[in-house]
C-alpha cells in the first residue's frame, strides 16, 4: 500500500475509531493485499463491513469456528477480501474490548454483543419502578468488557418533580460507584448534551431492556430519525422489540455508536472481577473482617455484617452481591471441573460445620 493510499485509508476510517494502533495490528493482511474494514452490521452469517472503498457486504464462514466467543461480531476490525463472489472475511484484529453475556440455552455458553467498545452506556427507563438489581447486572457486564459503564435514566420528562428525579439518581449512584449518571429527556433535550460528549470519545454500545429509549437516543445522538422508534406499552412502561440487529453508526459529533436489540436476559459470564467493582465498597469492607474467608453470613468479626447494623451499607446491596456471586460461579462451574471440584468440596465442609453445630446445640444425649 502506497503513503496515499494509506492517508486514504486513514481519512475514511477514522470516524469509525480507526487509529495507529489498528493500522499496525492490520500490517500482515496488508501484504496480502485485504482490506482493513469494521463490522457495522452481522446477519446469519453475513456482515456489513465499512471500508475506504464503501460498505461491503461480505461472508463471515472463513473465520466462524464453533466456539460462539470467536464468532465476527459488531465493532470487530475485520480484514476482507477485496474481490470476489461471494466475498469472504478472512480475519478480525485482536479485540480490545468484548461486552460478552451469558446464552440462554443450557450449554453454558457466552454471547458476545459488541467488540472493541470504550463506553458501555445502560439505558434505564424512569417510566417504571427502578430495578436497582438489573442495573447492578449489566454494570458487573459493563466493567468485566473492559468499557467504562455509564447509566442513563432515559424519559426523565414522566418524574416531573425535580426531588424525585434527584433521588432517583442518587438511588442509581449509590448501586454505581464509579459510574457517571445522565438523567436524559429526548423530548426536553436535557442531558443529550452530556451524553453526546461522553459518546464523541470512542465508541459506545447501547444497552438495556425494550422500551428503555435507546433507539430515541441513538435518534438524538445522530441528529436524525436513523432507527425505528415504537410507543410503550401505557399499562407497564415496556415497548416491543425495535431494534433487531445490533448496528453500527458514526456520529457527525465524533464517535460511534452501536444500538443493539432490548435484552429480556442479561445472564453474567464470567464476571467475578466486573461483580467486585459493582460492589466496590462491600469488597473494600470485606478486607477489614476477621477471617480472610469470611463468608458475610454469621461470623465474628465480620465487617460487612457490622456495617449493615450501622446502615452505613444497605442490606440490598449485600443481598444482590451475594446472588450474583452465585450465579457467577455456577456459569464457570459448569466449564471448569476443578472450580466444580472445589464447590463440591466447600458444600461439604459447610454441611459438616452445619451438622457440628446442630449436635453442639441438641447435646451428646440427644439420640437415647
Amino acid at each position: 500500500m502506497t503513503a496515499s493510499s494509506a492517508a486514504s485509508v486513514f481519512t475514511a476510517l477514522a470516524p469509525y475509531g480507526w487509529d495507529e494502533a489498528w493500522s499496525e495490528a492490520f500490517t500482515p493482511y496488508e501484504a496480502e493485499g485485504l482490506l482493513p474494514g469494521r463490522v457495522v452490521r452481522v446477519d446469519r452469517g453475513q456482515c456489513d463491513v465499512v471500508t475506504a472503498d464503501g460498505v461491503l457486504r461480505a461472508d463471515t464462514a472463513f473465520v466462524t469456528p464453533h466456539d460462539p466467543m470467536r464468532v465476527v461480531c459488531t465493532g470487530d476490525w475485520v480484514a476482507v477480501e477485496p474481490g470476489g463472489n461471494p466475498r469472504y472475511v478472512r480475519a478480525y484484529l485482536p479485540r480490545r474490548t468484548a461486552f460478552v453475556r451469558s446464552t440462554s440455552s443450557k450449554r453454558s455458553e457466552g454471547q458476545i454483543l459488541a467488540a472493541n467498545v470504550d463506553h458501555a452506556i445502560v439505558a434505564v427507563s424512569l417510566a417504571v419502578e427502578l430495578d436497582l438489581g438489573r442495573v447492578e447486572r449489566f454494570l458487573a457486564l459493563a466493567w468485566e468488557s473492559g468499557a467504562q459503564p455509564v447509566v442513563v435514566l432515559t424519559k426523565a420528562d414522566l418524574v416531573p418533580d425535580a426531588v424525585t428525579r434527584a433521588h432517583l439518581v442518587q438511588d442509581v449512584e449509590t448501586s454505581a460507584p464509579g459510574v457517571p449518571v445522565v438523567l436524559v429527556s429526548s423530548v426536553e433535550g436535557d442531558g443529550l448534551d452530556v451524553l453526546a460528549a461522553i459518546a464523541g470519545g470512542g465508541t459506545s454500545v447501547l444497552l438495556g431492556q425494550s422500551g428503555a429509549g435507546k433507539s430515541t437516543l441513538a435518534n438524538a445522538l445522530l441528529g436524525e430519525d436513523v432507527m425505528a422508534v415504537r410507543a410503550t406499552r401505557d399499562v407497564d412502561g415496556k415497548g416491543r422489540h425495535t431494534t433487531t440487529t445490533r448496528n453500527l453508526l458514526a456520529l457527525p459529533g465524533g464517535g460511534v455508536l452501536i444500538d443493539t436489540p432490548g435484552l429480556r436476559g442479561v445472564g453474567l459470564w464470567d464476571a467475578e472481577t466486573g461483580v467486585g467493582q459493582v460492589f466496590a465498597e462491600i469488597e473494600d469492607l470485606a478486607e477489614r473482617c476477621r477471617f480472610h474467608d469470611c463468608a458475610h453470613e454469621a461470623e465474628p468479626g465480620c465487617a460487612v455484617l457490622a456495617a449493615i447494623e450501622t446502615g452505613e451499607l444497605p442490606e440490598r446491596r449485600l443481598d444482590s452481591y451475594r446472588k450474583l456471586l452465585r450465579e457467577n460461579q455456577r456459569i464457570v462451574a459448569k466449564t471448569d471441573a476443578r472450580l466444580r471440584a472445589e464447590i463440591r468440596k466447600d458444600w461439604k465442609r459447610k454441611g459438616a460445620i452445619g451438622r457440628a453445630a446442630m449436635e453442639a446445640k441438641r447435646g451428646p444425649h440427644w439420640r437415647s
